[in-house]
């Protein structure tokens, strides 16, 4: 059975040039450490990252904001060794949201349903092997909203 054991949503302003460093994403770092706090766990803990990927930069700042990379240093993790299905660090394990062409309102739900797949071991062959805890981030406005979710079994 899956369990959600940690949620938060967070907002930041929608005007990046308001923010104090444009490709620094509070709301989704925030977000990310209140869900894995309300969980018990940290970013690191998990086996795998459905995270909003809508372009490639959104990737990068996503695993940044995750904690996984430095500040600037996410386009690095950009390896199948490192977030590829058997990876250190899996992520968009049925390819992301581009490969659902981005349906604008229903990207979490895919990330919700994609994530309990491989939560069941139902994912086929883009199980990530024995995954217990996984983490799904989805983004609004540039990460102006941030809403993640911690799911377990």
């Amino acid at each position: 059975r899956v369990r959600l054991i940690g949620s938060s949503s967070v907002v930041d302003t929608i005007s990046i040039h308001d923010r104090h460093a444009p490709l620094v994403w509070d709301a989704a770092r925030l977000s990310i450490e209140r869900a894995c706090r309300s969980a018990g766990i940290m970013p690191k803990d998990v086996d795998f990252f459905e995270y909003h990927d809508a372009t490639s930069l959104h990737a990068a700042l996503s695993l940044e904001a995750a904690g996984f990379a430095s500040q600037g240093q996410g386009w690095m993790l950009a390896k199948p060794e490192v977030i590829g299905l058997n990876g250190q660090i899996p992520v968009a394990t049925f390819g992301g949201l581009k490969a659902r062409g981005h349906p604008i309102g229903a990207t979490g739900v895919y990330q919700a349903v994609e994530a309990t797949l491989q939560l069941r071991g139902e994912a086929g062959p883009n199980q990530v092997s024995g995954a217990r805890l996984g983490l799904i981030q989805n983004l609004g406005g540039m990460a102006a909203t941030a809403v993640t979710h911690v799911l377990a079994v």
